[in-house]
């Protein structure tokens, strides 16, 4: 496959990828509000209510990738897809497999930031 529209550190994914990120970011909301309404409704404690994070981190997750149009896991396994859904293609080139995980390890730390500030909102809820 060609490397037509990968820009190293900035854009791995075409526009099958995005949309499954997106679905993904959805998927996270989905779960997020169910374990909000859960934890809501039952009374959760402070402690049990940090349990919010991982529903988040997906969400965030998916969200950030797709707002960026790059994979965190494709950047940092060396790979991108601007083709059918599946079709990978390696990166050559050592510099660019360079760049794509500084980029991959920011939207890591990106997202765990997001739901962390999240995370911290529901646990500081006067529920």
């Amino acid at each position: 496959m060609s490397q037509e529209g990968y820009i190293p550190g900035t854009c791995n994914l075409g526009a099958g990828e995005v949309s499954r990120r997106r679905m993904v970011a959805a998927i996270g909301f989905v779960l997020s509000l169910s374990a909000l309404t859960a934890l809501v409704t039952t009374n959760a404690s402070r402690e049990t209510r940090f349990g919010i994070f991982i529903p988040l981190f997906v969400m965030s997750i998916g969200w950030v990738q797709s707002r960026k149009k790059f994979c965190l896991a494709y950047g940092f396994a060396g790979t991108f897809n601007f083709g059918k859904l599946g079709e990978i293609s390696r990166v050559a080139d050592p510099a660019d497999r360079a760049a794509d995980r500084r980029t991959a390890l920011l939207i890591f730390g990106q997202s765990a930031l997001y739901a962390a500030a999240l995370t911290l909102l529901v646990v500081l809820l006067p529920i």
